[in-house]
């Protein structure tokens, strides 16, 4: 018997690992997402131009950690016809008071437990609206506590 701890089983399934990639991304633990990218992953939100490989998508995931405090993707549905996965869900962004909330369809490929392609689906006027009106809440915020500390002294 070995003193060393068994090791996480990683899921093979398609839409198990869908889900346990989205996970990481929600935690921000950008080294776990990433264990689940294949080396020649294309990611892209169209129509922006895709990431191809993996350090091109690990710049992109560094960054949102970097500059986001916080992601959540709230899968609404999720289907898989062999090793294409579909979901509908809410993605929402964070970066410290600012949050955007819209709806997101997402298409990935699964090979070998590892996504070998995720490609997300938006209305840009949508996110377009919700990061104006995640900013119009933020600086609410900010002023609320400008207010606030104002009061108290």
């Amino acid at each position: 018997m070995s003193d060393q701890p068994a090791a996480e089983a990683r899921p093979t399934d398609p839409v198990a690992v869908v889900r346990a990639f989205l996970s990481a991304l929600e935690r921000l633990d950008i080294d776990a997402a990433l264990g689940y990218a294949a080396g020649d992953i294309v990611y892209q939100n169209v129509p922006l131009p895709p990431a191809r490989g993996k350090a091109a998508f690990e710049k992109q995931m560094r960054f949102l950690a970097r500059y986001g405090s916080g992601f959540e993707a709230r899968v609404h549905r999720i289907a898989a016809d062999g090793p294409v996965v579909l979901t509908e869900r809410t993605d929402v962004l964070a970066a410290r008071p600012w949050r955007a909330e819209f709806w997101v369809c997402g298409t990935f490929e699964v090979s070998g437990g590892r996504i070998v392609l995720w490609r997300d689906y938006f209305d840009w006027t949508t996110v377009l609206a919700a990061s104006a009106r995640g900013g119009v809440e933020a600086l609410a915020h900010v002023v609320r506590s400008t207010v606030g500390r104002s009061a108290r002294r």
